[in-house]
C-alpha cells in the first residue's frame, strides 16, 4: 500500500493562507490532491493539518483528514520529515500500513501525475535509495557563481573554474520541491532525504518557488500561460 501526506499547516507567514488561497481560480492545496488522487497510486491521499479550514477543504477536494496535526509540529522551524513520520504512525494506527509514503507540498500546481509515477518507479528500481524526489538543473553553472563584495567588486566562488568553458563543467541540479517519495521505514528514521534519495530530473519551466506575493504573481501568470486554450486563428 502507498499513502500520500499532505503537509499544510494554517500559519504561512509571507503569503497569508497560502494553502487555500485562490490559485487560478481553485484553492492551492487542490493541485496536489487532485494530482495524488488522479494517480491512482494511492489507498489514502491524507492532509495533514492543524487548521479546521484547510481540513474542511481538503475534504471537499477528496481528501482524507483523519487526525490533527499536533501543535508542535505545525510551526515555523518544522522539518518534513518529522511531519511525515508522525502522519505515517498516525496512519498506521488506523490499519492503514503503507510500505511507501508520499510527501507532497500543498503549494505545487506544476505537480504532474506522470512525474509522481515516474518517481515511484525510480524508487523501486535502486534498492539502495530510500527516497527519491524531482530534481531539475540550474539553470546557469555553479562552478561559475560570483559573490558581490561590500565595495561592489565581484569576485569567483570558484576561481579555478573561472576561464573554464561552461559546457565542460559538471551539471548541477536543485531540489523541485514539490514531493518526495520514501520508503515507510526512512521517514522514521533516516531525516537525510537529499543524500539518501535518488532524482527525477524535470524541465525548469515546471519548477516554481512561491514563497512571497511576487513569487505568487509570477507563478500564476506562468500556469495560466500554459493552461489557456490554443488559439484557432
Amino acid at each position: 500500500m502507498s499513502i500520500a501526506i499532505i503537509p499544510a499547516r494554517g500559519g504561512s507567514k509571507r503569503i497569508p493562507r497560502k494553502n487555500i488561497k485562490l490559485f487560478a481560480g481553485k484553492p492551492m492545496i487542490a493541485y496536489a490532491i487532485e494530482a495524488a488522487l488522479g494517480s491512482g497510486l494511492f489507498a489514502h491521499v491524507v492532509v495533514s493539518t492543524d487548521d479546521p479550514e484547510i481540513g474542511m477543504i481538503a475534504r471537499e477536494l477528496g481528501a482524507e483528514t483523519p487526525f490533527t496535526r499536533p501543535v508542535e509540529l505545525a510551526d515555523d522551524h518544522t522539518p518534513t520529515v518529522p511531519v511525515i513520520a508522525h502522519a505515517a504512525k498516525a496512519c498506521e494506527a488506523l490499519g492503514w500500513a503503507a510500505e511507501f509514503v508520499c510527501c507532497i507540498y500543498p503549494g505545487v500546481p506544476f505537480i504532474q501525475q506522470d512525474d509522481l509515477k515516474a518517481a515511484l518507479q525510480l524508487l523501486l528500481e535502486i534498492p539502495e535509495a530510500d527516497y527519491s524526489f524531482p530534481v531539475t538543473e540550474f539553470p546557469s553553472a555553479i562552478q561559475r557563481a560570483l559573490r558581490r563584495k561590500v565595495d561592489g567588486c565581484m569576485a569567483s566562488f570558484s576561481p579555478e573554474h573561472e576561464l573554464v568553458r561552461t559546457q565542460d563543467l559538471e551539471p548541477a541540479f536543485h531540489d523541485a520541491g514539490q514531493f518526495y517519495w520514501g520508503r515507510r521505514s526512512a521517514w522514521e528514521c533516516n531525516p537525510r532525504i537529499h543524500n539518501s534519495g535518488a532524482g527525477l530530473v524535470i524541465p525548469n519551466w515546471r519548477v516554481v518557488d512561491i514563497d512571497t506575493p511576487e513569487d505568487w504573481v509570477r507563478a500564476e501568470t506562468i500556469f495560466r500561460s500554459l493552461t489557456a486554450p490554443a488559439s484557432l486563428n
